[in-house]
């Protein structure tokens, strides 16, 4: 497995000039089967805080294991606009490969201006051109006409980017803690989390009351109650339905759990949205309303997917990938959707509770 990145969540970076990154890619746009993306060029030249390094990270359309990924990083609100893949509204967390980027405190000299306009340099060290960027944004054997075009990004290209990572490779979690990604409180609550799961599963029976010991527990300490538990509407009878109408802006409340599991079915569903349990810990705060999502990129397929019921982005409420046994700790922070049933609107002058403390 190739080296993991040199730099640390929290340090300062300055992202290299478009033909610095331009001579690092291949024909296609890539490196390392990592495409750099044309949204990315607006990046070029400016200073942003790493968020986390992104040694490991999630490919929830292929299976639920970890992948793993060398010598990259996410960079702080660095995240897609979606200009280039259909106008989709995913907003990923990019991904910021070490060569794309340097410390700040290399000599002025070495330093790149900010650069304000897109120039296409007519040749670079790889010959790969800001052209090829672009066209790399599609499936190559399509037009640019297509009606109904594959798209290419980051998202889609997470397999060939990336190497399988079991989840009992414990080389991961040192480095999870070693990159200050994760602070040591947390990996200690998730890991108790799976010890008390495994004692839910056993066969003695007590299912239900270490559950309630669980919430009991966390409900004294202001903890975040038991995750997974089973949507209260039979499978195959319809989900309920509400439309609020809330627009980017808004502060809104997430419902209580217990209100949540009245809309899912049995298998945690309302209208085809699943409920997943990373959603779990936003429950209750207060967020304001980024988006009313109605186009993403199929991250399997790299089609356009036209959403028709109600989903709502939040900002700041990702994913903490603190329950998710096979990528624990993953980075990528994906934003997670929410039917409208599922909040309710307050009043402008409410505190928001849910703002992330990264």
């Amino acid at each position: 497995m190739k080296s993991s990145s040199q730099f640390r969540a929290g340090e300062l970076v300055e992202v290299r000039s478009r033909e610095e990154i331009l001579a690092s890619l291949d024909k296609n746009g890539r490196l390392d089967g990592l495409p750099f993306m044309p949204e990315m060029l607006a990046w070029s030249g400016r200073r942003l805080r790493v968020f986390k390094r992104a040694h490991k990270t999630c490919d929830p359309p292929n299976g639920i294991d970890g992948r793993s990924m060398p010598s990259t990083v996410h960079l702080e609100d660095a995240r897609c606009g979606g200009s280039a893949h259909g106008g989709c509204q995913a907003r990923c967390l990019l991904f910021w490969k070490d060569a794309w980027l340097k410390k700040v405190d290399e000599p002025l000299g070495s330093q790149q201006t900010p650069q304000k306009t897109v120039e296409t340099p007519s040749h670079s060290i790889s010959g790969c051109t800001e052209a090829d960027v672009l066209a790399g944004a599609r499936k190559r054997d399509e037009s640019d006409t297509s009606e109904d075009p594959t798209f290419v990004c980051q998202a889609t290209q997470v397999g060939e980017a990336t190497q399988l990572l079991r989840w009992w490779n414990l080389r991961q979690y040192v480095e999870d803690y070693t990159s200050g990604n994760v602070r040591l409180s947390e990996m200690i609550g998730s890991f108790c989390y799976f010890a008390y799961t495994q004692l839910i599963a056993g066969r003695f029976g007590l299912g239900a009351a270490l559950r309630w010991l669980y919430d009991a527990f966390q409900k004294l300490t202001g903890g975040t109650q038991y995750p997974v538990r089973i949507g209260r509407i039979p499978q195959g009878e319809k989900t309920p339905n509400l439309k609020l109408g809330l627009q980017p802006g808004e502060l809104v409340r997430i419902r209580s759990y217990q209100e949540i599991l009245d809309t899912l079915d049995e298998t945690n569903h309302n209208r085809g949205m699943w409920f997943d349990a990373e959603m779990v810990p936003h429950c209750g705060k207060t967020f304001r309303v980024l988006d009313r999502v109605n186009t993403i990129v199929n991250e399997k397929t790299g089609k356009l997917i036209h959403i028709k019921n109600d989903c709502i982005m939040l900002d700041e409420a990702v994913c903490l990938a603190c329950y998710a046994k096979y990528r624990l700790f993953c980075p990528r922070s994906i934003y997670a959707y929410w039917r409208e049933i599922w909040l309710e609107r307050v009043m402008p002058d409410s505190k928001l509770t849910g703002k992330s403390s990264e």
